[in-house]
């Protein structure tokens, strides 16, 4: 419907989960394993390349692809056989939406590839974070887990709100231990070093933190058993020994202690918890039996603090149906589309049309890009504005909503409960 389709393209969208480096990364670029190059070919480097992947596209193909000294041609003609393939899934249609509305080109194709490989370098310019979030999407805030820190004081606060990242002190291996010491300025020494940097992460950052973010679901179920502090303290010693082996036992017994102990710590500071549920990212290594076991397993930490707020990203697909049942039986349960757009529009459009007449409204969140390259977002928002459109058409043709709610619903979708959720 027209009509429904306006109201949606009107109304401004809170992004709230990208990956994005800071702006000056990318106006300053310098190679490396995130930003191979700085041209156009860095539009398909954030998920699409997944499915370039599992279409074919090898290592060296994908090496060469990205390599800075390849003409736009030649990359186009290298890419080809494995963007017939891939250009009808949601991630490809996400760069093609961009192609066309960040860049004003209308296919992307052999005898485009030079102009957009120019219109790439003339947006990629100091302020382009803005142009692209405020001024082409219509995004009111954007919430940003850092990929460069645990968390990142960022140069434009007003614009990319961060979230303090808790896996890694939950996780807490040698690489992250090096990490924090390298953040900090401190040698970690003792458990009750880490606990001081846990605390001091907390004392920093946690008034202008938005909301702490665990993606720890990528390696092991999200259950946390309690475990008292001397066994932790033990397995840390361990770890931080001259022989630091202490097995899988130990180190999720030693994880499950300090993320209880960083949750107490957000809930000190009223921060949200945002964890990761759903689909893995990559290819090759998803361990589903733990994927489909997170809705399950997340009960556990609702019942335990039912006054902290949680944000189950990626609606937990492919068990999205799941997410709906929390979201109406826990009142400290949020569920948050972000990703999930362009993992399976049609499954997202079926979501949210189930989740209001399932769950209270205020809980849905509806758009996240969850990406470290801004122009991206361009794309994915077109594909969950549609989404969004195509939901409330079906509940009003269906008579669930009236006509005078649906400017209301899509504010409240779109933007309102964010808001709502995230107000300091």
């Amino acid at each position: 419907m027209s009509w429904i389709r306006d109201i949606v393209a009107e109304t401004v969208l809170a992004d709230t989960h990208e990956h994005l480096v800071e702006e000056s990364v990318r106006t300053s670029w310098v190679q490396g394993r995130r930003l191979p190059c700085d041209d156009w070919s860095l539009l398909f480097k954030t998920y699409v390349q997944d499915d370039l992947r599992c279409a074919g596209m090898g290592a060296a193909e994908e090496q060469r692809f990205y390599d800075p000294q390849v003409s736009p041609v030649e990359k186009f003609n290298l890419l080809l056989p494995f963007w017939e393939r891939v250009q009808h899934t949601a991630y490809a249609q996400a760069v093609a939406y961009t192609i066309r509305e960040l860049y004003d080109i209308d296919s992307f194709s052999l005898k485009n590839v030079e102009e957009l490989a120019e219109k790439y370098r003339q947006t990629r310019k100091p302020g382009f974070y803005q142009h692209i979030i405020q001024g082409v999407c219509r995004i009111s805030e954007c919430q940003v887990n850092s990929v460069e820190k645990i968390y990142m004081e960022t140069a434009q606060p007003s614009l990319l709100k961060q979230d303090l990242s808790i896996m890694e002190l939950s996780r807490c291996s040698q690489a992250d231990i090096k990490r924090v010491e390298a953040e900090t300025g401190s040698k970690i020494d003792s458990f009750n070093d880490w606990l001081a940097a846990i605390d001091g992460y907390f004392e920093r950052h946690g008034k202008g933190a938005i909301a702490v973010k665990y993606a720890g679901a990528y390696y092991r179920r999200l259950k946390f058993e309690h475990v008292e502090r001397h066994m932790a303290e033990k397995y840390f010693a361990t770890l931080t020994a001259e022989r630091p082996f202490i097995g899988p036992e130990g180190s999720q017994a030693l994880e499950d202690y300090l993320f209880h102990y960083c949750l107490a710590r957000a809930e000190e500071y009223k921060l949200p918890v945002k964890l990761h549920t759903g689909y893995l990212a990559r290819r090759d290594f998803m361990q589903l039996s733990n994927v489909k076991a997170n809705a399950a397993d997340v009960c556990h930490l609702l019942q335990r603090y039912p006054g902290m707020r949680f944000i189950l990203m990626h609606i937990g697909y492919p068990y999205q149906h799941e997410y709906i049942s929390l979201a109406k039986q826990y009142k400290n349960v949020y569920v948050d589309l972000c990703w999930a757009w362009i993992l399976n529009p049609f499954a997202c459009t079926q979501f949210l049309t189930e989740f209001v007449v399932t769950a209270p409204t205020h809980k849905p969140l509806t758009f996240g890009g969850d990406y470290i390259i801004a122009e991206n977002i361009v794309g994915h928002s077109v594909i969950a504005r549609r989404g969004i459109s195509e939901g409330l058409a079906a509940l009003f043709e269906r008579n669930w909503i009236g006509r005078d709610s649906v400017t209301e619903l899509a504010a409240r979708l779109m933007h309102a409960n964010a808001q709502e959720l995230f107000r300091k």
